[in-house]
């Protein structure tokens, strides 16, 4: 039977790819959208709060109530602050706490900001968290509405939410699920939309000042040029000790055979020829060290195969059965693509020896300016980067290019590294 032709299955690939790229983001949009629900809650909450210490400042209760207006505030920004840091960059809240003064709250531009945004977020934050909710729901009610509805009271009209016609027979069982699926459609539609719209308060009001934040990039940038200095150290002593401990060994020696093959060529002739061939030994050896260290300096196998090849050739001799998905297009940085393969052999090899599992997947996408690096096994976790597991390693490398580095591995499993790295230049 003929294989189907290239130009037919790149297609489809890529409509396979552009399928599971479109659920992950309407999961990540209802989990977003579920998320923000709560702290919405506790916005609007705090709002009516607000209103209670306003009306209580009218009728001589300020000095009772005015100093817990501050800290109810700042609390609940604190909780969107966690929320959204889960799911993006890291937002850091003032390091000073809130007035207690109300005198001194009207005139913090962090308590404004706050107070700003808990208005937003308490009522259009709370209205988009309601009706993405809310189209699930009944999309769901309505998706399956033709498989129970004969089961409802029959002292009951069968009158299915969103609709106001009765339900009698299939074909108008059937109508309701189609309005189901219109649900469904629509939230395809404008889940994503309303998740954004829904953060984007949040990023803007709840985010440092600039003085705060370049502060913090500064520190950041130290941090990072030391990680990077370590890093590079640690390289250095390690190819310093694979020369010395190796090549320069398998060197002596052969310097020491060719010696003693003159000396034997002038008293023994005939153990001159074994005295070569040990040579040649050694000297073969001290040639593949060099490659291996050559090889753990910039890999040829990425300038050769690309990243997407490179990974394939590291799951191939993984101790445990591994699948790799690669979706990358074009190249990114050399140091990026060492970077990526570098993490991918250590955690394959901490897999391989540590976890005791089955199967491993290694999963790389580049999303916007940074390329994401996932690898997920089911062994029996608990991994421990201070438990000399290799983790903090890799942590010092993906430090020196500015990435993150996340390690989920609960006892039992399974165990997930997530890496990004910025490859936008």
């Amino acid at each position: 039977m003929p294989a189907n032709p290239p130009e037919t299955v790149a297609p489809a690939r890529a409509g396979r790819r552009h399928v599971k790229t479109r659920v992950r983001a309407l999961i990540d949009a209802l989990e977003h959208l579920v998320g923000g629900f709560g702290t919405a809650l506790l916005a609007f909450a705090a709002l009516l709060w607000l209103a209670v210490v306003a009306l209580g400042c009218l009728v001589g209760l300020r000095r009772l109530l005015a100093p817990s207006a501050p800290r109810v505030v700042r609390s609940i920004a604190e909780r969107e602050r966690a929320r959204l840091s889960r799911w993006g960059p890291t937002i850091i809240g003032p390091a000073t706490p809130p007035p207690t003064h109300i005198r001194a709250a009207l005139a913090d531009p962090d308590g404004r900001r706050e107070v700003r945004w808990l208005f937003v977020h308490g009522t259009l934050g709370l209205l988009l968290s309601v009706t993405a909710v809310m189209l699930v729901v009944y999309t769901v009610q309505d998706v399956t509405f033709p498989l129970w509805w004969r089961w409802l009271p029959a002292d009951e009209p069968n009158t299915p939410t969103v609709v106001s016609w009765t339900v009698n027979d299939e074909s108008g069982a059937m109508l309701v699920a189609l309005l189901g699926v219109t649900l469904c459609v629509l939230f395809v539609i404008l889940g994503p939309g309303m998740a954004r719209l829904q953060a984007r308060p949040g990023t803007r009001l709840l985010a440092p000042s600039g003085e705060v934040d370049l502060s913090l990039r500064v520190a950041q940038l130290s941090a990072t040029r030391a990680a990077a200095l370590d890093a590079h150290a640690t390289e250095l002593r390690r190819i310093e000790r694979s020369l010395h401990d190796g090549t320069q060994n398998r060197l002596v020696a052969v310097t020491v055979l060719l010696g003693a093959t003159r000396r034997a060529l002038a008293r023994d002739p005939s153990s001159a020829d074994e005295m070569l061939e040990r040579a040649q030994q050694a000297a073969e050896q001290a040639l593949a060290e060099l490659r291996t260290v050559v090889r753990g300096i910039l890999p040829p196998v990425l300038a050769d195969r690309g990243l997407a090849g490179a990974l394939a050739g590291l799951a191939s001799d993984c101790g445990v059965d591994c699948r790799v998905d690669v979706d990358v297009p074009g190249r990114c940085a050399a140091s990026v693509e060492a970077t990526t393969y570098f993490v991918a052999a250590e955690a394959l090899t901490n897999i391989a020896k540590h976890s005791r599992a089955r199967h491993a997947t290694v999963t790389v996408r580049r999303q916007g300016q940074e390329l994401s690096l996932r690898i997920e096994d089911d062994g029996v976790g608990g991994a421990d980067e201070h438990e000399g597991s290799g983790i903090t390693g890799i942590r010092r490398r993906v430090e020196a290019h500015d990435g993150r580095l996340a390690l989920t591995s609960p006892p039992g499993g399974p165990t997930i590294l997530q890496v990004e790295l910025p490859c936008g230049l």
